[in-house]
């Protein structure tokens, strides 16, 4: 076992990598990938080059590995995706949630070309201050860009989250409405009246 990729993101997860090879034109797995551990975790599968073409997460590695090979989903997709499949590297996780955040992670930093459902980064927030405005706004959004604000997480819980900035917004006087709402104001809002907003 080896730890994760360099930049995955994985935090304070205890993950073990696990590297099989299958041999080339194989139409089901050989014996080598009988030691995908039967664990919750992250799967990449990866091309002769080396390139990831596709990152997945599972509950039992074993099991959603050896389904590739199995058959059984007559997607062309999927079928044109195991005809390039040379390697599978395996990312142990302790749970399914550390396996659902790394998978988002390691999308996004190798950006593999058959994954589609999480390359908009969609699928978890992250908490966004914009550092560069005079009087910065906390939010949470599914989106990072290059903006020149400041991201953090991504964080599994929505819910979580949002309850997490009400107890700071309480703490220091952030801004909250949008920048349309704030070029158009001309007097300061509730917000600042209640004393949760300093206002320009």
């Amino acid at each position: 076992m080896s730890g994760a990729p360099r930049g995955a993101g994985a935090g304070s997860a205890r993950t073990g990598a696990s590297s099989v090879r299958r041999r080339r034109g194989a139409g089901r797995l050989d014996d080598k990938l009988e030691t995908v551990p039967p664990r919750p975790g992250v799967y990449l599968l990866k091309d002769q080059g080396g390139a990831v073409l596709y990152v997945g997460k599972a509950k039992s590695l074993r099991s959603r590995v050896q389904s590739y090979f199995r058959g059984g989903d007559g997607r062309f997709q999927i079928e044109f995706l195991v005809r390039r499949i040379a390697d599978v590297e395996c990312l142990v996780t302790r749970n399914e949630k550390e396996a659902l955040i790394l998978e988002n992670n390691l999308i996004k930093q190798y950006k593999p070309r058959y994954n589609v459902r999480l390359k908009d980064d969609k699928s978890y927030v992250s908490v966004k201050i914009t550092s560069r405005d005079d009087w910065p706004r906390v939010l949470v959004t599914r989106r990072i860009v290059k903006d020149g604000s400041r991201y953090f997480g991504p964080f599994h819980s929505a819910s979580a989250v949002r309850d997490t900035l009400d107890v700071i917004r309480k703490v220091f006087p952030l801004r909250t409405c949008s920048d349309a709402v704030f070029r158009n104001r001309s007097r300061p809002c509730l917000e600042y009246q209640i004393k949760r907003c300093l206002a320009p």
